[in-house]
């Protein structure tokens, strides 16, 4: 049980896109929450609502076509959902950021690097240009960019990809977050940046002490970073659990796929990577049975008439899930 104060509450989070072929249902009814000081991972493949669920939780998507539909989205007890466009531009301005995955489209390519940084420390802190400039190089001396100051006059085309990532971390760290939320920020990068800028974010969250929520398809990234894991198929979270108990006991057939997939070192040559079979489902209608039910290894007659709510099946472990895996029966 956690007991440090609950700063995002997420309760039966919907989103749907209208298009010409129909409604997308991207995220269907999500309930977690986030702590104080709380590193939790997202996983799962890509649209499978990830990055739409939080994208929502931040009023980003262009209404139409998006319709976003929740019980509550309360954040340090507010709900989001009452904000008008002012009041969301200033919580997600200071209190709650995001990293992007690509910096280069999140960075505008005719402004500096230190404009952008400047930019939200004078709208939502009233600096002057001159502590603006002074703290933009502090930021980007935090994100190890050397010569700092000297850089704050180029233009994001100037900076290699990890740079910019680290520029983009700059950013959403400038106004000392509650929450950040990182987008698959490492997806774009080489596997030894990729593994600076994680330990980058860890020591930022680790000195500031604010929440993180880290999006991925990557389970290798999020052994070595979250305490919790949030894993999504189909709109759907399927599993939430500690990071300890997800990797050691994973108790979803979807999960425990996803584990098998990776490789590993003590593998041995010859054998072949687990892959899963088949394709997630069309999200033109919702699913009204276990999404995973077709791909899946343990599936039973009642996983097709129905789908599992989110139970707990263990302290700090819910998983939406008809069958014991353990023992291949229903529960």
């Amino acid at each position: 049980m956690d007991n440090r104060e609950v700063i995002l509450d997420i309760q039966d989070l919907h989103a749907r896109f209208h298009t010409q072929d129909g409604v997308v249902h991207a995220v269907n009814g999500i309930t977690y929450q986030v702590h104080a000081g709380e590193t939790l991972g997202i996983v799962g493949e890509s649209g499978c609502g990830k990055s739409v669920s939080m994208l929502s939780v931040m009023d980003l998507l262009a209404k139409p076509p998006a319709e976003v539909q929740a019980e509550a989205i309360l954040f340090k007890g507010e709900d989001l959902q009452h904000f008008s466009q002012a009041e969301m531009r200033k919580v997600r301005g200071s209190n709650m950021t995001m990293i992007f995955q690509d910096p280069m489209t999140s960075l505008n390519p005719v402004l500096t690097v230190g404009f952008q940084i400047k930019e939200p420390l004078k709208l939502h802190l009233g600096m002057s240009d001159e502590e603006a400039t002074k703290r933009a190089a502090e930021l980007l001396e935090l994100v190890n960019i050397p010569e700092a100051e000297n850089r704050l006059s180029d233009f994001p085309h100037q900076f290699s990809g990890g740079m910019r990532q680290r520029a983009m971390v700059a950013i959403a760290l400038a106004c000392n977050p509650t929450l950040l939320i990182a987008d698959e920020p490492t997806t774009a990068l080489d596997v030894t940046i990729q593994a600076q800028l994680v330990e980058l974010v860890k020591g930022i969250q680790a000195k500031l002490g604010m929440a993180l929520i880290w999006i991925t398809h990557d389970l290798g990234v999020v052994a070595g970073l979250a305490e919790r894991v949030i894993v999504m198929y189909a709109g759907f979270v399927v599993e939430d659990a500690q990071i300890d108990e997800l990797y050691g006991n994973p108790l979803h057939p979807y999960t425990l796929a996803l584990l098998k997939s990776l490789p590993r070192l003590d593998q041995r040559k010859e054998e072949a990577l687990a892959t899963i079979e088949g394709l997630p489902p069309s999200l033109l209608e919702r699913p009204q049975s276990c999404p995973f039910e077709p791909r899946c290894e343990f599936a039973k007659p009642k996983c097709k008439e129905s789908n599992p709510l989110l139970e707990a099946v263990g302290p700090d472990h819910k998983i939406a899930c008809w069958v014991d895996i353990k023992t291949g029966e229903l529960r």
